[in-house]
């Protein structure tokens, strides 16, 4: 999917362009329910299966939302490193940042609502073999990551995403982006590691991991970046954005 939408997006580059806004529409529209369900299930055999006692029918929209916002605040990041250079500067306006912002609170809320469910329908429930899923992460230390999440993941960005001027200002909307992929890294943390550790543990591993894992994937983000114009100056779309410059 990813190499059919960049091939079609540099299509748009060619001085007599092709428009493939009805050819984008197709393939990502079902790409988005492939991607909930490919997730889902690599959700359930790569975490879940650590405790094969523990089941939960909606552990996989909660990563998957996770997912989702991690990607909306990475474009956030991104689009305040471009801001700086022409044609981003005179395209991105401030409606674009305030809708991104909008985003980012809808899949935060979304996860914490998911989140919460999930926490409601176990404690209701009060079954020996799916409470002891949350028994590892009540004891030994594993409370203080929960509570930072609550706060810092859930409250505190709630609050501020709130805030329209703050949404609109892609310079402060960064900064709450890059603090919530660090939650997003908290968050995976407390999911996965009480299964391998009774006790607060973070290894050089949690760290080299996403890291490396990371590197490889932004090395390919960026290299493809700059294999293209930010702006297809030859699509029907941009005349709007290039008018303005040209008075």
């Amino acid at each position: 999917m990813s190499f059919l939408l960049t091939r079609w997006s540099r299509e748009q580059d060619q001085p007599i362009p092709r428009s493939n806004a009805a050819r984008f529409k197709a393939l990502s529209g079902p790409g988005l329910v492939l991607y909930a369900f490919s997730i889902s299930f690599a959700a359930i055999d790569w975490v879940m299966s650590i405790d094969p006692s523990w089941i939960s029918t909606i552990y996989g929209l909660i990563l998957l939302i996770g997912e989702v916002l991690s990607a909306m605040c990475f474009a956030v990041v991104v689009e305040r490193i471009l801001v700086n250079y022409k044609p981003m500067s005179e395209w991105l306006r401030p409606n674009f940042v305030h809708d991104h912002g909008n985003w980012m609170l809808t899949f935060l809320m979304l996860w914490a609502y998911f989140s919460f469910s999930q926490l409601l329908i176990i404690w209701a429930g009060n079954l020996p073999d799916e409470i002891t899923w949350y028994f590892r992460r009540f004891h030994g230390g594993w409370p203080i990551p929960g509570i930072i999440l609550i706060f810092f993941h859930f409250v505190v960005p709630f609050a501020l995403l709130l805030s329209r001027p703050f949404k609109r200002d892609v310079r402060k909307l960064v900064w709450l982006a890059v603090w919530l992929m660090i939650m997003r890294w908290v968050d995976l943390l407390w999911i996965i590691e009480p299964n391998f550790s009774p006790r607060v543990t973070v290894t050089w591993a949690d760290i080299i991991l996403p890291v490396a894992l990371g590197g490889i994937w932004m090395w390919l983000y960026f290299r493809n970046l700059n294999s293209m114009p930010l702006l297809s100056v030859n699509d029907a779309d941009a005349r709007e954005v290039l008018e303005p410059a040209h008075g």
